[in-house]
């Protein structure tokens, strides 16, 4: 069970995980030993499971965002595996999901540009069979985006 300064800190390192724990520690009215035991833990228990940096995909010249849906009449264990196997060694796929509702899959793709979409798109249908229906729907302009989750609780008036 999270308390409010588990939240705190969690709320703090997923911001910005180059804080150093003198001052998470301060953040959250610690000392660094009894931080660090609970930055441990947390760590332990898998609630934190990495800590990366952030890039700006336009500067790194991969700055196309691609939505892609995806439909398929096949649903057999070997047919999925294959399927995830497959999405494992693209890395453009920077997320995918299965889905409730009118499409199967959806995933988000980041790429150069179109004709790298295209070569993508390409590698992706020729390595999988029985996609039925595979809609791409690309991104204008990002408007939000944010790794951090909600922790820490939000009241209406506040």
């Amino acid at each position: 069970m999270l308390d409010k300064i588990d939240r705190k800190l969690l709320d703090l390192l997923q911001k910005d995980c180059s804080l150093s724990l003198q001052e998470l520690a301060e953040a959250v009215n610690l000392t660094t030993t009894p931080c660090w035991k609970r930055l441990k833990r947390l760590e332990d228990e898998g609630v934190i499971v990495g800590r990366v940096a952030l890039l700006d995909s336009e500067k790194l010249g991969v700055g196309l965002t691609a939505f892609v849906l995806i439909k398929t009449q096949q649903h057999s264990s070997s047919w999925y595996s294959h399927f995830v196997d497959v999405v494992a060694q693209m890395p453009e796929i920077l997320g995918f999901w299965r889905m409730a509702g009118e499409y199967d899959y959806l995933m988000r793709v980041q790429v150069a540009d179109m004709k790298r979409y295209d070569d993508f798109y390409k590698r992706l249908v020729n390595s999988v069979s029985g996609l039925s229906d595979v809609t791409s729907s690309f991104a204008m302009e990002q408007i939000k985006y944010t790794t951090a989750l909600p922790l820490v609780e939000t009241r209406p008036g506040n």
